[in-house]
């Protein structure tokens, strides 16, 4: 069963041709890797404590800490229905360690395919976030409950032309949207107006 999308690209999970029953898939190998072997490595570990953020195996009894060479790693299977990912990639995404090497070894190898929307969008609510709010209100939606506060914020790391643009292309219509410049009221050269023609 296919559930394409045919809408505007540069819009969150909303490229041409976005498959949700295709994607979904690669999503749940991306947190299975996570769950199952991202969590226990030395690396993960390290870049969680920086950035202050429990890993699963840390949040539940379930999870008994051990260390990445400890075969009990794979002696407790873990559930992945209580775990999302999101929350990892804000944390990401906010310190600056949303890296390549950082979101392959949280996620790995097909971690672009998995998890690259919403790394990609969460980068854009982070501009977001940056353009609409003071530092302190922008930090404090990204605290997390349990003592895990954000240490630190970083401006986007390796922002790009394009990236940008599409930026300031949503946030153009967000502002729109606050003003109900919506469908019949939409620009006339607007992306809602020439969605509607097609």
């Amino acid at each position: 069963m296919a559930f394409h999308h045919l809408i505007i690209p540069g819009q969150p999970f909303q490229e041409a041709q976005f498959d949700l029953f295709d994607w979904y898939p690669k999503y749940q190998s991306c947190l299975s890797f996570f769950l199952e072997r991202g969590q226990h490595t030395n690396a993960v570990q390290a870049v969680a404590a920086i950035v202050n953020i429990r890993l699963p195996f840390q949040q539940s009894p379930a999870f008994p800490r051990h260390s990445p060479n400890s075969s009990s790693a794979s002696s407790h299977p873990s559930t992945n229905s209580d775990v999302s990912l999101v929350p990892y990639v804000r944390r990401l995404v906010a310190t600056g360690f949303d890296t390549v090497a950082i979101l392959h070894g949280f996620f790995g190898d097909g971690w672009d395919v998995g998890i690259g929307l919403i790394h990609e969008n969460e980068r854009r609510n982070y501009l977001f976030a940056a353009k609409s709010e003071t530092w302190l209100r922008v930090k404090a939606s990204y605290d997390l409950e349990g003592g895990q506060t954000v240490p630190f914020l970083r401006p986007l790391q390796g922002v790009t032309e394009k990236e940008i643009q599409a930026a300031e292309a949503n946030w153009s219509e967000w502002l729109a949207m606050q003003d109900w410049m919506l469908g019949p009221r939409a620009p006339p050269d607007g992306p809602s107006q020439m969605h509607q023609s097609n």
